[in-house]
């Protein structure tokens, strides 16, 4: 039992200074809901293997993404690069391809490899033509 105990107390010194080190810069924020899941460790159908890592929970923008331009993961120490949704940026995503919306909003593209590549979300009316 002290065993346990002295592993937990180390843990929570260790989390509190891997989380620590990670300060947000004045160039970059945090998600603005920060809200993150734990998404485990998986093999892919290819036999590749994606280490757990930790994400904004979904909703329906990217404004709030680890990944999005602006923001700063302070999991990964990492900057944003994606463009925010509806930015004159995200026009560039998939440009010269077929962009189709799927059941939950979501914008995508149909790469060489026949996957769908999400895109940040554009203007539908832009989408389309109309």
């Amino acid at each position: 039992m002290k065993k346990l105990l002295l592993l937990f107390g180390f843990l929570v010194v260790f989390a509190t200074n891997v989380n620590a080190q990670y300060k947000t810069s004045s160039n970059y924020s945090y998600s603005s809901h920060s809200k993150s899941t734990y998404v485990n460790g998986y093999t892919k159908s290819d036999g590749t293997y994606v280490q757990g890592h930790y994400r904004t929970t979904s909703n329906s923008t990217n404004h709030d993404n680890y990944s999005t331009k602006g923001n700063y993961n302070p999991f990964t120490g990492r900057t944003g690069s994606t463009a925010k949704d509806y930015s004159s940026e995200a026009y560039n995503y998939g440009s010269g391809k077929t962009i189709y919306v799927g059941s939950k909003g979501g914008q995508y593209y149909i790469n060489s490899t026949r996957n769908k590549t999400y895109v940040p979300k554009r203007s539908t009316s832009n989408i389309f033509g109309f």
